[in-house]
């Protein structure tokens, strides 16, 4: 397996800081990836968007950001999460400035595009830099501490959001986040570590090809059987709470704009309990034996039994959906262990082409899933069907993708063997 000997490990105070720095600006990112759930609404009447525009806008964001994900991993390897990670911040910073001074859907597009790329390096350089300074053993940990954060702001893009609109409007929200991403860049900048180039040395029964390039990560079989759920489970579960749960709930189950927010917020906090859970219990279980590719396969058949309900109920559900669309949600945390997971198979001078390869799928899928539903929808209601039924024959679709990307790892053997015993 890879050889971690000479992993730098900080000390826990400079580590909380440090964690505390790059969580802010990943705290930030979700809350603009997640705000145009709560905007739709809105955006919707003052744009007069369709199904697909909405999902198009929605998508752009994670277009851009899968677009930078393979040079974003190389630069990560060679300079360090720091460097890259404050000249995509610059980005962030004036595609929130585009996004508020946009007067049409092609210029609303296109700043969330800018916004995407600007933000994507946000989890990603993070990751990287906890591959090499922190302890084997408290990676999964930070990982899905990370995540918890990214629901914090999740949380702060719903309610918050919903009260600040009559009293700022939309555009300051985005004048705001924009100042708000300046300030995590002084951050970053007064506690990031110097990234430093280590060589080191990697077990070839764990990693064959270890060449410091793409093809190494793309050919190894673990990735390979993890690459379908990055791109459907894990993009599809982004998809649904930055997009499509709003739409579901206002225009399925009968919810006004604030109750969806409401139903939102609830199920960002169970978003939130469920990775700070992951966090504290997944070190214990996996020194009992239970391995990431172990809860992945009985924890997430879950999600496929709460989506088919959902869908079946549709709007008979009434005031129950949020809640059947929050433990949905949760269920599909057991993915969220494959990251860390993917990234501990790797040397760590492949940490970042790892995990920016497995973030490409998983962006990547978002778009898809965010854009797809939407086209879905429009298609069905163009052939004379009900708004009701063209979102339930769309989310149907989506969990047979779902389920097929489940039994193709299930169905390939190379997550049994020998591993990365932090994996």
């Amino acid at each position: 397996m890879a050889d971690v000997s000479l992993t730098v490990q900080m000390p826990r105070r400079t580590a909380i800081l440090v964690f505390v720095a790059f969580a802010f600006a990943y705290f930030l990112s979700s809350l603009i990836r997640a705000i145009t759930a709560t905007l739709s609404p809105t955006l919707t009447h003052e744009f007069a968007l369709s199904a697909q525009d909405l999902g198009l806008l929605a998508g752009g964001y994670f277009l851009g950001f899968a677009a930078t994900q393979l040079p974003l991993g190389a630069w990560l390897d060679r300079h360090g999460p720091k460097k890259v990670i404050l000249y995509f911040l610059l980005v962030a910073v004036l595609g929130c400035v585009a996004f508020a001074m946009a007067d049409s859907f092609q210029n609303l597009l296109l700043a969330r595009i800018l916004t995407g790329v600007g933000v994507s390096a946000c989890l990603m350089a993070p990751l990287t830099g906890y591959r090499r300074w922190f302890a084997a053993s408290s990676q999964m940990r930070a990982n899905s501490w990370m995540l918890m954060t990214g629901s914090f702001g999740m949380v702060a893009s719903t309610l918050p959001v919903q009260w600040l609109m009559p009293l700022v409007g939309w555009r300051a929200l985005f004048w705001g986040l924009a100042a708000l991403v300046m300030l995590a860049m002084v951050l970053i900048t007064w506690q990031a570590p110097r990234w430093q180039n280590v060589a080191v040395v990697a077990d070839t029964d764990a990693l064959p090809t270890a060449r410091p390039g793409y093809g190494a990560v793309w050919r190894h079989p673990y990735f390979r059987s993890m690459a379908p759920m990055a791109f459907f489970i894990y993009g599809g579960m982004i998809a649904m709470q930055t997009l499509w749960v709003t739409p579901w709930m206002i225009r399925v189950a009968g919810f006004s704009p604030l109750q969806a927010a409401v139903g939102l917020f609830w199920l960002n906090i169970g978003m939130l309990s469920s990775f700070w859970a992951w966090g504290m219990i997944y070190p214990r279980l996996a020194r009992r034996g239970y391995s990431a590719d172990r809860l992945i396969s009985v924890g997430l058949p879950l999600s496929f039994v709460l989506l088919a309900l959902i869908i079946a109920a549709g709007s008979s559900v009434g005031v129950w959906a949020a809640l059947a669309w929050a433990l949905y949600c949760m269920s599909c945390t057991f993915i969220s262990l494959a990251q860390p997971a993917v990234a501990m198979a790797f040397p760590a001078n492949l940490a970042g082409r790892a995990l920016a390869s497995y973030n490409l799928l998983i962006f990547a899928g978002v778009f898809a899933v965010q854009w797809g539903i939407g086209l879905v929808i429009d298609g069905f209601r163009t052939w004379g069907w009900a708004e009701v039924p063209a979102f339930q024959m769309a989310m149907t679709i989506y969990l047979l993708c779902t389920v097929a990307a489940y039994a193709y790892f299930v169905a390939t053997k190379s997550h049994n063997s020998p591993t990365p015993s932090s994996r």
